[in-house]
């Protein structure tokens, strides 16, 4: 991402666009009162970026797959959605959010990666036509887990809660990086190699200087491996590199201080990666390492209990093969 990276020495080329593109925005965007914002579930980190907070829960019935965060981002023609929720149910309250908040038609649909708490919600979008972008791996990871992520979600939202809700695919794919143009505004989307997962998808927003990193980053909410800790350990360093003013995590609050957000979930990997070493080194079971890995970890974290293990077999699973 260095593309993105410059020296606060003196302003660059690309910091002076910046300011001008948010100077030119300003005026354009839209400007509602914070108890508004409040109230339809969207709160405004910068000029023009709204961000609606999931809940620390798993999903059930009572939150509708409401579990994770989803960000709309607004120009002068045009307006994307980053994640679009666990069911049909929350992709429909974001989008009449959204209609609250701004006339401008919505252009894309931005999927971060497959999980299902982040993609359930695009059917509610599908009529609007927007293009649903993801990572160029995202096609093949939601077509190998649709059925599983479409039946769990039924069991778990019951039958009126899971209505509506399918698998909508991506029509637009990032296989490096793509920038996409909202009027006035310009966003980068990066595609990276495999971490959380094997199709996680950034977004940087150039006015602002806001990095939307989906579930690349997580607080509070205790990191999920499905992918490699290899690779996520590798590219949290990466990130780093990136001058931001501000992130927006997949899990968490409605922005952080970048980069200082990431060191948790960069400690949290690290302890993980550590402590399955030691066991495969010692000829440990995996149920052993189940039991004990990471547990210096569990007060840092909501749902450890619900997360931990799973992450823990996933990291055992790869380390093994070292």
């Amino acid at each position: 991402m260095s593309e993105n990276s410059h020296s606060r020495a003196r302003p660059s080329r690309k910091e002076f666009l910046r300011g001008g593109a948010l100077a030119a925005l300003l005026p354009l965007l839209p400007r509602i009162p914070l108890a508004e914002a409040k109230e339809i579930g969207l709160l405004e980190v910068a000029p023009g970026i709204f961000v609606h907070v999931g809940a620390y829960a798993l999903v059930n019935a009572e939150n509708h797959g409401d579990i994770s965060n989803a960000c709309v981002i607004v120009g002068s023609g045009s307006a994307a959605i980053v994640d679009t929720g666990g069911s049909y149910a929350v992709g429909r309250a974001l989008r009449d959010a959204i209609a609250k908040i701004t006339d401008k038609p919505i252009r894309y649909v931005i999927n971060t990666h497959m999980h299902p708490d982040h993609v359930l919600g695009n059917a509610a979008f599908e009529r609007l036509g927007a293009e649903f972008v993801g990572h160029h791996k995202l096609p093949a990871a939601l077509a190998a887990r649709a059925d599983s992520y479409l039946r769990n979600a039924r069991d778990r939202l019951g039958e009126s809660g899971f209505a509506g809700t399918k698998i909508v695919m991506p029509t637009k794919l990032v296989t490096n990086t793509l920038d996409l143009d909202l009027g006035g505004r310009s966003l980068t989307l990066k595609a990276h190699p495999t971490a959380h997962t094997d199709n996680d998808l950034t977004i940087f927003d150039y006015p602002t200087e806001t990095f939307l990193l989906g579930d690349l980053l997580f607080s509070g909410h205790i990191p999920t491996l499905d992918g490699s800790i290899v690779g996520w350990l590798k590219l949290i360093p990466e990130l780093m590199k990136e001058k931001a003013a501000r992130a927006i995590p997949g899990h968490g609050p409605k922005s952080m201080p970048w980069p200082d957000a990431i060191l948790p979930e960069q400690r949290y990997l690290e302890t993980i990666a550590r402590d399955v070493r030691a066991m495969i080194k010692n000829g440990d079971t995996l149920e052993k390492a189940v039991a004990t890995a990471g547990q210096s970890e569990r007060g840092n974290w909501q749902l450890f209990d619900e997360h931990n293990g799973m992450n823990v077999t996933a990291a055992f699973t790869e380390l093994e093969w070292e």
